[in-house]
């Protein structure tokens, strides 16, 4: 089994906290330009997962809903064309709400598609407008609707906390409104300045104050309490699902499955190198039309395995798995994972729990630190 993610570089404005590749565009010459040459780009990498079946496909960026259904509909031909892809493949689009009117999702509705990722972030209208997002809550609530209306049983929402000037009474109001949606998975994190964005330039000013680590450590404890109060499994640090709905797509990446990386900055990787396209749409098409080389690769280490592994495996609630540890990387390997993990045991950072190494509630609040010191140097 194999993935497949798209980047999808478009935005019709650039919101303030985002450090992703894109293009601020929604002219139709440029995204219809753009699908040719990602149609070329398969063309050309149409063997890179050596015909294993794809069991998901991923549209992120940028904000996938700026595509049409046509265009969509062009590159799924394509992609059925080279790929075998499996009957239950789950097949998600990262949405702006205010994309997902019904007669937008009903023009999708020919299309494989099952499951939406909605960038809701806030149901505060003035926090959505200091994001410089483009929606209001009220298309957010009117976006969840449609989608319904429209047959997707598969949502996912994203959420951001520790906003600047947020408290936990409006954190707490975030969450029982997302709550009230009834969606199947939500994706909850905390808020980072990245560098060069616009709200990390507000704060270098002094224009805006982050939220306090302590009142951020307790956003982060009402966020996980409540989502298994409602029913939901955390079952990575930032994602939480209902039974059954957690993202397959994200689970490939945790458990090393290749997957095929298209469009510019996207990543792939192949079992042995992770390689990572150009992040220029100019560059992206021009080596392509070329077939010049437009990606950069790495082949692999056993050390860059050991240390991925450690550091995806202890943001997931399974933790590392010291059998598979050992089968993979040898004694030496898992002798030295335990050495370096007797402190964090001691202090009750970490938990060792039928041959798994989970972080505990304390540790998940220093987890960067936690797997640093796990990994090798």
């Amino acid at each position: 089994m194999a993935g497949i993610y798209i980047h999808i570089p478009f935005c019709t404005q650039r919101c303030s906290y985002c450090d992703f590749y894109k293009e601020i565009s929604s002219d139709s010459k440029k995204t219809d330009a753009f699908v040719h040459t990602l149609i070329r780009e398969i063309e050309l990498r149409k063997d890179y997962l050596g015909g294993e079946s794809i069991q998901t496909i991923y549209f992120g960026g940028g904000t996938p809903s700026v595509l049409n259904a046509n265009q969509f509909k062009l590159i799924f031909d394509v992609l059925h064309r080279y790929f075998t892809i499996c009957t239950d493949a789950e097949i998600t689009i990262e949405a702006n709400p205010d994309d997902l009117s019904e007669a937008y999702l009903n023009s999708l509705s020919p299309l494989p598609i099952n499951r939406l990722s909605m960038g809701i972030q806030t149901f505060n209208d003035g926090h959505l407008k200091a994001l410089n997002r483009r929606h209001d809550a009220a298309q957010a609530y009117a976006a969840v609707a449609n989608a319904r209306k429209h047959g997707f049983n598969n949502i996912s929402i994203d959420l951001i906390y520790a906003l600047p000037g947020q408290d936990m009474k409006d954190w707490e109001q975030q969450l029982d409104a997302a709550f009230q949606l009834q969606v199947e998975h939500i994706s909850a994190y905390g808020l980072t300045y990245e560098k060069g964005t616009a709200l990390w330039k507000r704060r270098q000013k002094g224009q805006i104050r982050e939220v306090d680590d302590e009142t951020t450590i307790a956003m982060f404890n009402r966020l996980r309490a409540s989502m298994k109060e409602n029913g939901f499994e955390a079952y990575e640090i930032s994602n939480y699902a209902k039974p059954g709905f957690k993202s397959q797509h994200n689970s490939a990446y945790w458990k090393f499955i290749p997957y095929l990386g298209l469009g510019p900055s996207a990543h792939s990787f192949d079992g042995t190198s992770r390689q990572w396209n150009v992040s220029s749409i100019r560059q992206y098409s021009k080596h392509i039309q070329e077939e010049n080389s437009f990606f950069e690769k790495e082949i692999l280490s056993e050390q860059d395995f050991y240390n991925d592994y450690v550091m995806i495996a202890l943001r997931t609630t399974q933790g590392i798995d010291l059998n598979y540890l050992h089968q993979r990387f040898g004694q030496e390997a898992l002798d030295d994972c335990l050495q370096n993990a007797k402190l964090h045991l001691a202090n009750k950072e970490l938990t060792l729990l039928d041959n798994h190494l989970s972080l505990s509630d304390t540790g998940i609040h220093i987890a960067n630190i936690v797997m640093v010191n796990l990994m090798k140097v």
